[in-house]
Protein backbone atom coordinates (compact mmCIF):
# COMPACT_ATOMS: atom_id res chain seq x y z
CA UNK A 1 0.00 0.00 0.00
CA UNK A 2 1.41 3.37 -1.02
CA UNK A 3 2.25 5.93 1.64
CA UNK A 4 1.60 9.53 0.56
CA UNK A 5 2.60 12.59 2.57
CA UNK A 6 2.24 16.28 1.82
CA UNK A 7 4.85 18.45 3.54
CA UNK A 8 3.68 22.05 3.91
CA UNK A 9 6.86 23.86 4.91
CA UNK A 10 8.73 26.93 3.67
CA UNK A 11 12.27 26.22 4.93
CA UNK A 12 14.14 24.51 2.09
CA UNK A 13 16.58 22.66 4.37
CA UNK A 14 13.68 21.17 6.35
CA UNK A 15 11.88 20.21 3.12
CA UNK A 16 14.99 18.45 1.82
CA UNK A 17 15.69 16.64 5.10
CA UNK A 18 12.12 15.39 5.54
CA UNK A 19 11.82 14.44 1.87
CA UNK A 20 15.04 12.42 2.04
CA UNK A 21 14.10 10.65 5.28
CA UNK A 22 10.61 9.73 4.12
CA UNK A 23 11.48 8.82 0.53
CA UNK A 24 14.14 6.44 1.82
CA UNK A 25 11.43 4.80 3.95
CA UNK A 26 9.07 4.28 1.00
CA UNK A 27 6.91 7.39 1.29
CA UNK A 28 5.76 9.32 -1.76
CA UNK A 29 6.54 12.91 -0.77
CA UNK A 30 5.00 16.07 -2.18
CA UNK A 31 5.80 19.53 -0.89
CA UNK A 32 4.06 22.89 -0.77
CA UNK A 33 5.46 26.16 0.60
CA UNK A 34 2.65 28.72 0.46
CA UNK A 35 0.21 28.99 3.35
CA UNK A 36 -2.34 30.89 1.25
CA UNK A 37 -2.87 27.93 -1.10
CA UNK A 38 -2.12 25.06 1.28
CA UNK A 39 -5.71 23.85 1.69
CA UNK A 40 -6.09 23.61 -2.10
CA UNK A 41 -2.83 21.65 -2.25
CA UNK A 42 -4.17 19.17 0.32
CA UNK A 43 -7.35 18.68 -1.72
CA UNK A 44 -5.37 18.26 -4.95
CA UNK A 45 -2.86 15.75 -3.53
CA UNK A 46 -5.20 13.80 -1.19
CA UNK A 47 -2.32 12.62 1.04
CA UNK A 48 -2.51 9.96 3.74
CA UNK A 49 -0.80 12.35 6.17
CA UNK A 50 0.12 16.05 6.21
CA UNK A 51 3.17 17.56 7.87
CA UNK A 52 2.26 21.19 8.51
CA UNK A 53 4.57 23.99 9.61
CA UNK A 54 3.08 26.62 11.90
CA UNK A 55 4.80 29.69 10.45
CA UNK A 56 4.22 29.91 6.71
CA UNK A 57 4.13 32.78 4.24
CA UNK A 58 0.60 33.83 3.42
CA UNK A 59 -1.19 32.02 6.22
CA UNK A 60 -0.64 30.41 9.61
CA UNK A 61 -0.52 26.65 9.96
CA UNK A 62 -3.14 26.95 12.70
CA UNK A 63 -5.56 28.65 10.28
CA UNK A 64 -4.88 26.02 7.63
CA UNK A 65 -5.50 23.24 10.13
CA UNK A 66 -8.80 24.80 11.26
CA UNK A 67 -9.95 24.90 7.63
CA UNK A 68 -8.97 21.25 7.15
CA UNK A 69 -10.89 20.25 10.27
CA UNK A 70 -13.97 22.23 9.19
CA UNK A 71 -14.09 20.44 5.82
CA UNK A 72 -15.78 17.00 5.82
CA UNK A 73 -13.29 15.81 3.18
CA UNK A 74 -10.29 16.45 5.43
CA UNK A 75 -11.62 16.58 8.97
CA UNK A 76 -10.14 13.14 9.83
CA UNK A 77 -6.89 13.61 7.87
CA UNK A 78 -3.91 13.00 10.19
CA UNK A 79 -1.85 16.18 10.56
CA UNK A 80 1.56 16.44 12.20
CA UNK A 81 2.25 20.04 13.23
CA UNK A 82 5.94 20.82 12.96
CA UNK A 83 7.28 24.00 14.48
CA UNK A 84 10.28 25.73 15.99
CA UNK A 85 7.96 27.01 18.71
CA UNK A 86 7.83 24.58 21.61
CA UNK A 87 6.06 26.55 24.31
CA UNK A 88 3.10 24.89 26.04
CA UNK A 89 0.86 27.69 24.70
CA UNK A 90 1.83 26.74 21.13
CA UNK A 91 1.14 23.08 21.82
CA UNK A 92 -2.29 23.96 23.26
CA UNK A 93 -3.12 26.09 20.21
CA UNK A 94 -2.24 23.16 17.93
CA UNK A 95 -4.43 20.81 19.96
CA UNK A 96 -7.35 23.24 19.87
CA UNK A 97 -6.96 23.63 16.11
CA UNK A 98 -7.11 19.83 15.73
CA UNK A 99 -3.51 18.66 15.33
CA UNK A 100 -3.14 14.89 15.43
CA UNK A 101 0.42 15.23 16.71
CA UNK A 102 2.84 18.06 17.51
CA UNK A 103 6.60 18.00 17.02
CA UNK A 104 9.22 20.68 17.54
CA UNK A 105 12.28 21.44 15.43
CA UNK A 106 14.93 20.17 15.60
CA UNK A 107 13.65 16.61 15.32
CA UNK A 108 15.28 13.23 14.89
CA UNK A 109 14.81 11.12 11.77
CA UNK A 110 13.44 8.24 13.85
CA UNK A 111 10.98 10.57 15.58
CA UNK A 112 9.53 11.76 12.26
CA UNK A 113 9.25 8.23 10.84
CA UNK A 114 7.58 6.91 13.98
CA UNK A 115 5.10 9.80 14.05
CA UNK A 116 4.17 9.38 10.37
CA UNK A 117 3.65 5.62 10.65
CA UNK A 118 1.48 6.09 13.75
CA UNK A 119 -0.57 8.80 12.05
CA UNK A 120 -0.96 6.78 8.87
CA UNK A 121 -2.28 3.88 10.93
CA UNK A 122 -4.85 6.25 12.49
CA UNK A 123 -6.05 7.36 9.09
CA UNK A 124 -6.35 3.87 7.63
CA UNK A 125 -9.90 2.47 7.79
Amino acid sequence: MAKHVLVIEDEQNIIEAISFILSRDGWSVHTHSNGATAVEAVHARAPDVVILDVMLPGRSGYDILRDLRDDPRTQALPVLMLTARGQSRDREMAQRAGASRYMTKPFSNAEVLEALEALRALGTP
